[in-house]
């Protein structure tokens, strides 16, 4: 004879709110039915917690506890409770760090040639972490929170042949004897210098640069902010994400991030600008034109110039793709 809380699950499936469940449904949550109807009625009515263990440390970053009554007559509730449960594990809230990590992108140092490693981009498998709990919500037990690690899309032999073709270039200008905002324009060019965007790679201007302090260097000069010019650290590299936008705009690149000023701008034409600010505006695009490419930046005085750069053989791929 099924146990009461048994037939309590059969009931919520079979008779609530005169729906039938599939018959998908009915085996993926109940398939424990068969093999515990000789269990005791304690076992079957008392579900154990359900750990989420992180897969790199396989410390329990996460303990779930689903009561029966909830299992039984509010499951909907309890598996919107768990999909909520997950999407905070992944994006992150006030108390934890997010699982989720966006991709840094590698750069290549010229003067060793040697690839220097940023980050892969880190992704939580949500759908597949809420099904995991959810098959373990009577049962209880541990579930390795599964994550997808995307890499740079380039290969590592061709990197030494990315800056045989200019497939893009944008200069701007500006005045070389605003010390601080020639200093901080420099510094911003120098930190995403020879940046690889492997194909499919999203770039970030804030996860590149990183921030602009004065313990990086950058120096106190105007910005504007709220359509008011007003001083402070880091002035001036707006110019350089506004050059990098209309360099790398010329090949057609998603643009995921862009943000205008809250006033024009002499350095670009209007509407053609890229304010960022570290931890807040950002300038993210994603590369979709089907091959990687490196960011080239020049900076002298008074000018700034951002070249895209790429092989012959990719050049010969991207002319074909587009044909």
């Amino acid at each position: 004879m099924l146990t009461l809380h048994m037939f309590s699950l059969l009931f919520f499936l079979f008779g609530c709110n005169d729906e039938i469940a599939s018959n998908e449904e009915i085996s993926k949550y109940t398939s424990f039915v068969e093999d515990e109807t000789l269990n005791t009625q304690d076992n079957v009515s008392s579900p154990s917690d359900i750990k989420l263990i992180d897969p790199n440390t396989k410390e329990i970053v996460e303990t779930i506890t689903p009561g029966p009554y909830k299992l039984e007559l509010e499951f909907n509730q309890f598996t919107e409770e768990v999909r909520q449960t997950v999407k905070e594990l992944a994006n992150g809230s006030q108390a934890k760090a997010a699982f989720n990590k966006s991709m840094i992108l590698d750069q290549f140092d010229p003067s060793t040639g040697k690839i220097i490693k940023g980050r892969p981009m880190i992704t939580v498998k949500e759908e597949a972490l809420v099904d995991a709990i959810l098959q373990q919500s009577f049962t209880g037990g541990d579930v390795v929170i599964p994550l997808k690690v995307t890499e740079s899309g380039y290969k590592k032999e061709d990197v030494p042949f990315l800056n045989e073709v200019v497939l893009a270039s944008y200069t701007t200008i500006f005045n070389s004897n605003r010390i601080g905002r020639s200093k901080n324009i420099e510094l911003s060019a120098a930190a995403i210098n020879y940046t690889i965007v492997g194909s499919g790679d999203f770039f970030s201007f804030n996860n590149t640069v990183g921030p602009r302090d004065v313990a990086s260097g950058y120096q106190e000069a105007p910005e504007i902010i709220q359509g008011k010019i007003v001083m402070g650290i880091g002035g001036g590299i707006c110019q350089t994400s506004s050059t990098l936008f209309n360099a790398v705009d010329k090949l057609g690149v998603e643009i995921i991030e862009r943000h205008h000023h809250s006033k024009d701008v002499g350095y670009v034409p209007k509407g053609r600008d890229a304010t960022v600010s570290f931890g807040g505006l950002d300038f993210v695009f994603q590369n979709t034109i089907g091959i990687p490419f490196v960011i080239r930046t020049y900076y002298g005085p008074g000018f700034i110039t951002v070249q895209i750069t790429t092989s012959k053989e990719n050049e010969y791929i991207l002319r074909n793709l587009e044909d």
